[in-house]
């Protein structure tokens, strides 16, 4: 995309977010759920192809473009992001990724104008981030795979209309090995959905369990086609390093709001006959604030760089989605307590964000999981220097 028509994209999301999402930002919080003429204006925006490519329909960004536009879309309530954060990041990735071409020809146009919502289903009951503890198995059946069991916390699965599912084709398998993703409808005979989370905050992103009981796929649901016949975490990893990203980059953006409304507050705001901004001890939260956001935005935007330019970022990404969203966690807590006895009921909206960023630190890897996806590709990464 041109720079011209790029800037265009950025300023329209930014008047979006500014004008149609935050004011109904109480209303989605209250309700839990997006309003359909909004999702109907992020179709129109051809906010839910930013990532697919445009021969299937998409805007087909970079990653340094489409970060940008995370930071906007940052702006506001993380659950409005949500709505189109799969069909963007972990529901489209695999496919366009590793998909065979058929299997982009039938699922990319339909996700890229919001026709068809994907889902990425990994976690389990008991796995989440051990692939070697995941239950859900895909026995062979002459041309067709049988699944049975159960995913949970699957965003937007609700609303999907596929699933990317991770299963179990070698039985003998305790390891990453023996995994495959498979494509599912989700009117497939045999799925079924669980009831809704009821969640801390993000209210109005929704998850809930996805259970396959019995469900048959055709062979040819396999993500890139028999070939790929347990190699599925391999594409699962792929996925999650750029969405790691994506989530950073949104992480910044909610940062931004948080000390853009916090600032506002302080400088109205007054005690002893001054704003509260005037007070050092209130200036050193706003210092750390800037600070550690800018820093966040600045690892964000060079790894976005390498991942263009065909570098392996699944380190900088590990390092970019830990520090980001402990960032926002702090960023909120400052929030929190320079609005004081404001930022702690539900009319200015702190407490919201406070909750809702809470989310950042656990979903597509923890923190904890970041930390040793680095410490571990450190290691690796010096052994090889040293052929160790």
């Amino acid at each position: 995309m041109d720079q011209e028509t790029f800037q265009q994209l950025v300023d329209t999301v930014e008047r979006f977010v500014r004008e149609r999402l935050r004011p109904r930002e109480d209303e989605v919080a209250v309700n839990d759920t997006i309003p359909v003429e909004i999702i109907q204006e992020m179709r129109e925006l051809g906010l839910f192809g930013l990532a697919v490519p445009e021969e299937f329909g998409g805007l087909g960004l970079t990653l340094s473009e489409e970060i940008r536009v995370g930071f906007k879309l940052g702006g506001t309530s993380p659950a409005f992001r949500s709505v189109i954060g799969t069909n963007n990041g972990i529901g489209s990735q695999g496919i366009i990724i590793d998909g065979t071409p058929e299997q982009r020809a039938h699922y990319l146009p339909r996700m890229a104008s919001g026709e068809l919502i994907g889902s990425f289903c990994l976690t389990e009951p008991e796995a989440g981030s051990d692939a070697g503890s995941l239950r859900t198995s895909a026995r062979r059946d002459g041309d067709h795979f049988v699944l049975n069991g159960t995913k949970r916390f699957i965003t937007n699965a609700p609303q999907a209309g596929m699933f990317t599912v991770f299963a179990r084709t070698d039985p003998e398998s305790r390891s990453a090995s023996g995994v495959t993703a498979f494509i599912v409808d989700a009117k497939t005979e045999g799925v079924s959905l669980g009831k809704k989370d009821r969640k801390m905050g993000q209210h109005g992103a929704h998850t809930c369990d996805v259970i396959f009981d019995a469900a048959r796929v055709p062979v040819a649901a396999i993500i890139g086609g028999e070939a790929n016949l347990g190699k599925g975490f391999a594409t699962a990893m792929k996925v999650l390093d750029r969405g790691r990203l994506t989530i950073a980059a949104v992480c910044v953006g909610v940062a931004e709001r948080l000390i853009a409304d916090s600032l506002a507050y302080a400088m109205e705001r007054k005690q002893f006959g001054q704003p509260i901004v005037e007070f050092q001890l209130v200036q050193a939260m706003f210092a750390d604030m800037r600070a550690e956001s800018f820093a966040a935005q600045c690892m964000v935007e060079e790894t976005a760089r390498r991942f263009d330019a065909g570098k392996t970022i699944a380190t900088e990404a590990a390092c970019c989605k830990m520090f980001a969203s402990e960032m926002v966690g702090r960023v909120a807590d400052k929030a929190v307590q320079i609005h004081g006895g404001a930022g702690y009921v539900a009319d200015a909206g702190i407490e919201r964000f406070y909750r809702d960023v809470r989310l950042f630190r656990i979903y597509e890897g923890t923190t904890q999981i970041q930390q040793l996806v680095i410490a571990r590709n450190m290691t690796r990464e010096a052994r090889r220097k040293t052929g160790g």
